[in-house]
């Protein structure tokens, strides 16, 4: 296979031909074809090959040849030669759900979509997409493609070379509908990433028999009984209880047991902290039985974590992690997450704050703190590698919620493979989340097989 970079331009001709400047021929190893068969995306038509004499690498494409493989746009692409088969692309595919807004068509996700598109249009063809988008007898999509002007403007292409998964909620994601769009890429062979949500239970699971990075996890029991509530209270004095399929704190109660004084709940109700004191433990399961309905169902128990603390308010850590262009995980952007007081999490919506890791771990190791951050960031990648190892399915990005306890030990709580972006809104953070998105683009180079050599 070769691989080079040119400049497409289309012509009016209707016949199907591609004039290919003699450079370009060169560098694609094909000097003296008569023909050869274009392909963008799952898309491939017989074309006839006529060399002209220009100067740099230059592929003309009639009207014919553009239209029956619904070439999107004009510009500088990367040319795959694929046995005698070139290949022009790639042609990514970023998977959200919609709305009927004709400017913000993905709703929130609207911003962070054109940002992807806007950038990946420097080196494919990448467009934005929903479920309902695709035309299954055809096999093409309806896209979202983002014009000079930055207005979204639909064009039909064929399936795409690779898929990168953003749908943003968790109902939709594990729906029998998405089940079986996701099967059906798979089928074609179209390489899909992210699959779905984690569910933390799952991942628990995953990493549980992993010596090498089970001593990172908190102990973590999925649909426990009273006993063991009570059992892991006994031996860590306080704990969390949370939603297995759970997102942003919602539904997190933090549970602690002060020998002589009670049992302590706090939890978070619509826009406050709300702290309970019960005098027997039976008393504070009956609160959660009826907060909960069906007891103990879909539900996981964590070990609490006595972590690191600035003005008496717990810091815990966002690592944003992404496979690179070699395949690699990378630790890209972390965000340091300070409770709210009172608060139960460190979610900014329930009143924390976020710093850089620097400004946090400045304060709390002083000269040391590099070497803590340091630390941490390996055992991010290690934990990466191990889920990765043990999923089933292709994964580019993960988020981590990684603590650090007053001991120095690192520990992970949350593992999610579409995490938010709200880190990258710090002004110290926005060159990470720019690196964030290439280092998606450049992963799908790579899952596409659109790598230059001295690249990988």
């Amino acid at each position: 296979m070769s691989l080079t970079h040119c400049n497409v331009h289309f012509s009016q001709q209707p016949d199907k031909v591609a004039y290919i400047s003699t450079s370009l021929l060169k560098s694609l190893k094909l000097s003296g074809a008569k023909s050869v068969r274009l392909r963008l995306g799952k898309d491939q038509i017989p074309a006839t090959v006529k060399p002209i004499q220009k100067a740099g690498r230059h592929l003309y494409l009639t009207s014919g040849l553009r239209n029956a493989i619904r070439v999107p746009k004009s510009g500088a692409i990367y040319l795959r030669n694929l046995d005698g088969d070139i290949q022009l692309g790639p042609l990514i595919g970023v998977l959200s759900d919609g709305t009927n807004s004709t400017t913000r068509p993905f709703g929130s996700r609207t911003g962070f979509i054109k940002q992807l598109l806007k950038e990946g249009s420097k080196k494919s063809y990448i467009f934005a997409f929903t479920p309902r988008d695709i035309n299954w007898q055809n096999d093409t999509i309806n896209g979202y493609f983002l014009s000079s002007s930055g207005e979204f403007t639909r064009k039909l292409v064929p399936l795409p070379d690779v898929i990168y998964n953003r749908l943003p909620s968790r109902r939709s994601d594990f729906s029998p509908a998405i089940n079986q769009l996701r099967e059906r890429f798979s089928r074609k062979r179209i390489p899909f990433f992210n699959w779905s949500f984690f569910n933390k239970s799952d991942i628990y699971n995953l990493l549980e028999n992993n010596p090498d990075v089970n001593r990172y996890v908190p102990e973590s029991y999925m649909n426990p009984s009273s006993e063991r509530i009570r059992g892991m209270l006994e031996r860590h004095q306080f704990a969390y209880y949370k939603p297995s399929g759970g997102s942003l704190g919602k539904g997190i109660y933090r549970l602690s047991h002060v020998p002589k004084q009670g049992y302590f709940v706090r939890y978070r109700k619509k826009n406050s902290n709300v702290l309970l004191k019960f005098s027997s433990f039976n008393s504070m399961l009956r609160m959660l039985h009826s907060n909960q309905g069906q007891m103990l169902k879909g539900y996981v128990i964590q070990q609490g974590i006595q972590l690191i603390e600035i003005d008496n308010c717990p810091i815990d850590f966002r690592f944003h992690m992404h496979k690179n262009g070699n395949n690699q995980w990378v630790v890209v952007g972390i965000g340091a997450k300070k409770a709210g007081r009172g608060s139960v999490t460190t979610h900014i919506k329930n009143g924390g704050s976020l710093m850089t890791p620097e400004q946090a771990l400045n304060r709390v190791f002083g000269d040391r703190a590099g070497e803590v951050l340091q630390r941490a960031k390996n055992v991010a990648v290690t934990l990466a590698e191990a889920i990765e190892h043990h999923h089933q399915h292709l994964l580019g990005e993960i988020g981590f919620d990684l603590g650090i306890d007053q001991d120095e030990k690192v520990w992970m709580f949350e593992a999610n493979s579409k995490p938010g972006r709200s880190i990258f809104q710090h002004p110290s953070l926005r060159a990470e989340g720019k690196a964030s998105v290439e280092h998606i683009l450049d992963h799908c180079l790579y899952l596409s097989k659109f790598r230059r050599k001295e690249e990988l």
